[in-house]
């Protein structure tokens, strides 16, 4: 081990201590929280398997949710909370403020540099508005700033590895031939890092993979609408159910909307406006349970009922 290694190390281990530190000030006993890095196949495996631990919350892929469901139950049938992926609809009426959605579905798909469960990654636009919707969003997306995220200018970084970049800009070429029409983007940048163009897709099918795959990754697909009971139909069409959002003037289309969709968070002339007060959590593949909100705590405790019989003494 060489001396920046070492010093590395050396660095990880102070802020684990700091960090303990700063848990016992906030009145933490010891032990109550403890940091055990590793990777999933080693020590994420072991927790989920582990007849001491009843209980495991995770956040990450549907894949990985279901080997720890799985090993749950293998085990002593610890509970599991799972907060998975996402393929989220985000629904554009035409009495919609424009300006407002562009924006709002600029960052929703846009934000973390795509890599958010969260992630409005599949956008309806009513038919009267949605060319210049398209025209509005590639504009948008052209005028992302891109770069080091330790830039305050900067909008979008990297993607975090080289097998997730390549796994995206493999997306994009999905799109391309399965004749969606590439609006922007699509192309790595020539930066130090794996970085990606804002890439923008129109005239997306349902049933391309770009419009069914969590993509997870700077990929914004547009796909026009008629009716409020088609688009219904196919923003429900999903294995997956984490988020949704509309974006409309009129209270009843938003009403009918946020009712009828399958999804655990509805969005209405917003998106990603979250808050600890509020249960967050999935549908379908999108996971189980609920995190925040007095919802979440009753995920870390149990019921019990207690009956006592009674008996009077004789006077």
């Amino acid at each position: 081990m060489d001396a920046s290694e070492r010093g590395r190390l050396l660095s990880k281990l102070a802020d684990l201590v700091e960090r303990d530190s700063v848990y016992l000030a906030a009145g933490f006993p010891p032990g109550v929280i403890n940091i055990l890095p590793g990777f999933g196949p080693t020590a994420g495996a072991a927790i989920a398997s582990h007849m001491g631990i009843d209980k495991v919350a995770f956040t990450g892929s549907t894949e990985v949710g279901k080997l720890i469901q799985e090993a749950a139950g293998k085990s002593n049938l610890k509970r599991v909370t799972l907060e998975l992926g996402g393929k989220n609809p985000n629904i554009i009426f035409a009495d919609a403020d424009l300006d407002l959605a562009v924006e709002q579905a600029h960052q929703g798909v846009f934000f973390n540099a795509g890599q958010c469960c969260t992630a409005g990654s599949r956008i309806y636009v009513e038919e009267p508005i949605y060319d210049e919707f398209v025209r509005r969003s590639v504009e948008r997306a052209k005028r992302r700033i891109v770069g080091s995220p330790f830039d305050p200018s900067t909008e979008q970084g990297p993607q975090i590895s080289r097998e997730q970049q390549n796994r995206v800009l493999e997306f994009v070429q999905s799109g391309i031939s399965e004749g969606a029409k590439l609006e922007c983007g699509g192309k790595a940048l020539g930066l130090k890092g794996f970085f990606i163009e804002p890439t923008v897709f129109s005239n997306v099918r349902d049933d391309m993979r770009i419009a069914r795959e969590e993509i997870f990754g700077p990929v914004q697909q547009i796909m026009k609408f008629k009716t409020m009971e088609e688009v219904i139909e196919r923003a429900n069409n999903t294995d997956y159910g984490l988020v949704a959002a509309v974006f409309t003037n009129d209270i009843n289309k938003a009403m009918t909307i946020s009712t009828a969709m399958q999804a655990g968070t509805v969005w209405i002339n917003c998106f990603n406006a979250l808050s600890t007060q509020c249960p967050f959590g999935g549908y379908k593949m999108s996971g189980n349970g609920r995190e925040l909100g007095e919802s979440g705590l009753k995920e870390y405790s149990e019921v019990k009922t207690i009956t006592m019989k009674m008996v009077a003494k004789n006077s």
